[in-house]
C-alpha cells in the first residue's frame, strides 16, 4: 500500500452512552477504504470493541477510553476492561500490565476530562502515544500544547476523531507505513503523517443527542 495506512485511535461505538458509530458503519468504513484500522475506544467498557474484533480481525483495534480520578486515558490493545475510577498512574500500569499501550486523549482540556499538566508530568514515564489532534477539539484546542508536550519528551503524536457518530469520522486520523501492532505502533507514530480536517459542525452535537436517544430508548 504505497500511501500507507489510515488509522484512528479514538472512536466511539454505540456501547458508549454518548456514542453512536454502528458495527454495520464501523464495516463500512473498513470495506470502502476510508479508513483501514480503528480503535474502538468507548467508556469504561471493552465489549463492543472485542466483538468487532472477532468480526474484523486487527482492523479492528480493542481500546477503552478510562475514566481516571485525574481525568481521562485510554488503553489500546488490550485484552481485558481496566477498572476506572483509579489514579492516572494505577489505570496506566493497568494498561501495560496487559500489554497495552498507554494513549493520552485531549489532554489539558477542562470542557472535557482531559488529563492536567501535573498528572501527565507524573506518568510520563508511562506513556507510549499522546493525541496531539483531537478532531472534536473546537472550542478548545490544546492539540499545539499537547504537541509541545509531546516534543519534550520524547512521545510520538496522533490525530484523531473522537467521533461520537459516522459524521465524525474520516476527518482526522493519522497515516502510518506499514500494520500496526502493540509492538510497533509508537515507533511508526514516530514519522507518520497526520492529516486534520474539521468534521460538520453538526457532528459536534452527537455526544448529547446519543444520551438523549438512550434516556428516551430506557424510558420506553
Amino acid at each position: 500500500m504505497s500511501q500507507g495506512y489510515k488509522i484512528d485511535l479514538h472512536t466511539h461505538s454505540t456501547a458508549s452512552p454518548d456514542g453512536g458509530i454502528s458495527p454495520k458503519q464501523y464495516a463500512h468504513l473498513l470495506s470502502s477504504g476510508a479508513l483501514d484500522y480503528i480503535a474502538i475506544t468507548d467508556h469504561d467498557h471493552i465489549d463492543m470493541a472485542k466483538q468487532l474484533h472477532g468480526e474484523h480481525g486487527d482492523a479492528i483495534i480493542v481500546g477503552q477510553e478510562i475514566t481516571t480520578s485525574e481525568g481521562e486515558l485510554i488503553g489500546l490493545f488490550l485484552s481485558d476492561r481496566v477498572m476506572p475510577g483509579q489514579t492516572a498512574k494505577a489505570t496506566a500500569k493497568a494498561i501495560t500490565k496487559q500489554g497495552g499501550l498507554v494513549y493520552v486523549p485531549h489532554p489539558f482540556e477542562t470542557v472535557r476530562k482531559g488529563i492536567s499538566l501535573e498528572a501527565l508530568d507524573s506518568i510520563a514515564p508511562l506513556i507510549d502515544i499522546v493525541e496531539v489532534h483531537n478532531g472534536r477539539a473546537v472550542f478548545q484546542n490544546k492539540g499545539p500544547k499537547a504537541a509541545v508536550w509531546a516534543r519534550l519528551h520524547n512521545k510520538p503524536g496522533a490525530a484523531s476523531s473522537d467521533a461520537h457518530g459516522i459524521k465524525g469520522i474520516g476527518s482526522s486520523f493519522t497515516t502510518i507505513a506499514q500494520k500496526p501492532n502493540q509492538k510497533n505502533l509508537a515507533t511508526l507514530l514516530e514519522t507518520a503523517r497526520i492529516l486534520t480536517a474539521r468534521p460538520p459542525l453538526t457532528s459536534l452535537l452527537y455526544p448529547k443527542l446519543n444520551r438523549l436517544r438512550a434516556k428516551l430508548k430506557h424510558k420506553s
